[in-house]
């Protein structure tokens, strides 16, 4: 068999729409197309044919990151293929490597399907929209297309703190300048700082990873911001959850006030398998947080929050996951059994029709 190439892994991961490109010794690569893993038509990789492959697109910078660190995210393009994501770890003593396909074309809002009312939220003058969801659900992606409805819509200057870079937006409406962690500044926390010094109106934060990183954003969202993250949690109970217990006891009423003052909503989504065809499927969950929900917040019943998304729906446009799956349902691309188990309350869409 010849020998492989990664521009050549890369090509055939596009070309077959594939979504990540797994790299790991003593297997063959893989490709993930529609949520599953297939093995590629290739040899088994060695150790040092990892190396040789990966350190073929890595700048001396990044090679002296890696070796340091042990731990790499990058992005790089491909002439006429695309741009990448990629990941580099240790495993077992023996290299290994994750890429991700970045779409050249920023996604388009009505594409994507998300909730029409997102486009009313993003026009507040301030606050903190956050996206969540495990990796791999589209979070970039929604926040990419949010972030190009306001770039066409709106006059202002956008500023994206970025780890890697992944969707490359041009100047349209607005000033749009992107920034990335090791490249442009060493840390989330560092650039945030900063960053309300660079009159921006709109900050897009890659992940909330820290205390230092939250309450950034949080001061950004109270004094005159619209702040965009993400977050790798499962519902928006859990997000608010994880807000505020990532600062110490003594701090959290004061974040809790905080944050029931800045909260415009917790978009949390899921790209999942469409049953018995190909291609995946959007399920959204979105809070948008009312006076009620505010109240529960600064109180500390954030456990009774799911219940008022249930009853409070309103003109908000808020939506639970079991609602966003049984939608699917009735759509035929997923069973019911099958969304239970995306569900974070199967007992409740059990009852749902």
């Amino acid at each position: 068999m010849a020998k492989v190439t990664l521009t050549a892994l890369l090509r055939a991961m596009v070309e077959q729409d594939a979504s990540d490109l797994h790299l790991s010794a003593t297997t063959t690569p893989q490709f993930r197309i529609h949520g599953k893993l297939f093995k590629a038509k290739a040899d088994i990789l060695q150790p040092d044919t990892i190396r040789e492959l990966i350190y073929e697109i890595l700048t001396e910078q990044q090679k002296k990151v890696f070796e340091s660190n042990h731990e790499l995210d990058f992005s790089f393009g491909v002439k006429d293929v695309a741009r990448f994501r990629g990941n580099l770890f240790y495993q077992r003593g023996s290299m290994g490597a994750v890429f991700r396909k970045i779409p050249v074309e920023v996604p388009d809002f009505d594409y994507l399907k998300l909730p029409e009312v997102i486009k009313k939220i993003v026009r507040q003058p301030s606050g903190l929209f956050l996206v969540t969801g495990p990796t791999g659900s589209g979070k970039s992606t929604s926040l990419a297309a949010i972030i190009d409805y306001l770039n066409r819509e709106e006059n202002g200057h956008i500023l994206t703190i970025e780890d890697p870079i992944e969707f490359m937006h041009q100047h349209k409406g607005c000033i749009v300048n992107q920034r990335e962690i090791g490249a442009d500044s060493h840390s989330f926390g560092d650039a945030l700082k900063h960053s309300l010094r660079q009159d921006p109106d709109y900050i897009l934060v890659g992940e909330l990873r820290d205390l230092e990183t939250i309450e950034m954003a949080l001061t950004a969202a109270e004094t005159g911001h619209l702040v965009f993250a993400t977050m790798h949690t499962n519902s928006a109970v859990q997000t608010i959850a994880r807000v505020v217990n990532v600062f110490p006891s003594h701090q959290q009423p004061q974040i809790r006030q905080l944050l029931a003052a800045v909260l415009q909503a917790v978009m949390t989504q899921q790209l999942i398998p469409n049953s018995g065809k190909p291609g995946r499927s959007l399920a959204v969950e979105l809070m948008v947080p009312n006076q009620a929900i505010k109240n529960l917040i600064r109180e500390d019943k954030i456990h009774q929050i799911y219940g008022t998304m249930q009853s409070g729906q309103g003109g908000s446009g808020m939506i639970t996951m079991n609602q966003s799956l049984i939608e699917l349902v009735h759509k035929g691309n997923l069973t019911k059994v099958e969304a239970m188990g995306y569900s974070t309350q199967p007992e409740e869409l059990l009852k749902m029709t």
